[in-house]
């Protein structure tokens, strides 16, 4: 079985075209793969080994396991990455002066390892080259997230079937969750970093969304055990309060961010007015986040607009806010850019965002909508089709 499938070879070959514009940027003349997500991005599989890439010449790829890939001539089966300096001399590659490897995705340890294999070599971070990389997606990458966006909207069309009185914020999340695996949902959400955990989603109802969490996410609740602190909680829903639901949307090794707002009968006046302002942040920012824009004005934009409709109190938080407003998606569910007041990015075609200004108001839960978006030369393009009132259950 050949490890990349010939279909897939341009696809990949434009991928190592964008990192190696970046590895010159960076002053690295190699770059040294391994984590899960990027071995992804730069073969279109897993596998455990090691990806080689030369800013000069052919990638290489190191395969440790599973040992039932064809060995060719980029394709070298090994049995640990102490091995790849001699491979390399063997298939006539110099040795690199500088090179790249994953800081920010690897333990010190695997770092410090992989650093042996080229004891003379200058180093670069490597992290910061593949997140450049990833950042703007190929068409490819941006189909299989329409992909993605298809999918979770019809699972959210089925969420009200979903619901029945007297529900826990958790039973009603559980029964989400199984109309995603029967849609295909993989059921893992990839993220980066060590402040996030989370697998299916969340479900955040009533004053549990009032619950501070120490995640990185815009919204927090208790969850159900102080070992995963965020999400539902296990409280029963009654009438006057919203739900949240912001579930999983991985279906093909890519995947999109989308939530959406549902209510307990009817909610106050606050809660309605608060969730229109969302939407109209989303209408202004998708009009004015063009290439060339800087990430940071989106946030400012949004903040203008809150504090226009004087509902500050409550954004992005109300006990504890959060100091960002979206961020990249792709292969995992937090990229960059973040959009924050003191982001340095600056938007480029083909980047794909998610944009979630959200509320929440004390007694009654969160609302506020995100949606996936293609950054396009004429504003944002939302791969998450699928209504955005708040809809009663």
């Amino acid at each position: 079985m050949k490890l990349i499938p010939d279909n897939l070879r341009a696809e990949i070959n434009l991928r190592m075209d964008s990192l190696r514009r970046h590895m010159r940027e960076e002053g690295a003349d190699a770059l040294l793969v391994a984590s899960n997500p990027n071995l992804y991005y730069t073969t279109c599989r897993f596998f455990r080994g090691y990806v080689y890439i030369p800013v000069e010449g052919n990638p290489l790829w190191f395969v440790i396991k599973p040992n039932v890939f064809d060995s060719e001539k980029d394709v070298v089966l090994i049995r640990k990455p102490e091995v790849i300096a001699t491979e390399l001399v063997r298939l006539g590659y110099k040795s690199p002066m500088a090179v790249g490897y994953e800081f920010d995705d690897l333990s010190y340890s695997d770092v410090s390892r992989l650093k042996g294999i080229f004891p003379e070599a200058k180093v670069a971070n490597g992290s910061k080259i593949l997140r450049k990389s990833r950042m703007v997606k190929t068409e490819w990458e941006i189909d299989r997230m329409k992909e993605d966006g298809i999918h979770q909207a019809e699972v959210y069309r089925r969420v009200t079937k979903c619901y029945q009185e007297d529900m826990t914020d958790l039973e009603f999340q559980i029964e989400i969750e199984r109309v995603l695996r029967r849609e295909g949902c993989l059921g893992v959400s990839r993220t980066s970093g060590n402040l996030m955990d989370i697998n299916m989603g969340s479900v955040i109802a009533g004053e549990n969304a009032d619950t501070p969490s120490p995640y990185d996410f815009t919204m927090g609740g208790a969850g159900i055990d102080p070992s995963l602190p965020g999400g539902a909680n296990g409280t029963t829903l009654k009438p006057g309060e919203t739900v949240m639901i912001d579930m999983n949307g991985s279906f093909n090794g890519y995947q999109t961010d989308m939530t959406r707002v549902w209510s307990i009968g009817e909610v106050p006046h606050i809660a309605y007015k608060a969730h229109e302002c969302s939407r109209n942040i989303l209408r202004a920012l998708e009009q004015m986040a063009k290439p060339g824009v800087a990430v940071a004005d989106l946030y400012k934009k949004a903040m203008e607009i809150v504090e226009g409709e004087e509902l500050s109190q409550y954004f992005m938080g109300h006990r504890q806010q959060a100091a960002f407003i979206g961020h990249g998606v792709g292969i995992e569910l937090n990229e960059q850019p973040v959009v924050m007041a003191r982001s340095k990015d600056i938007l480029a075609e083909n980047m794909t965002i998610a944009l979630e200004p959200k509320f929440v108001i004390p007694s009654v839960g969160a609302v506020g909508v995100e949606n996936t978006y293609r950054v396009t030369p004429s504003g944002l393009e939302s791969i998450t089709i699928f209504p955005e009132e708040i809809q009663e259950l």
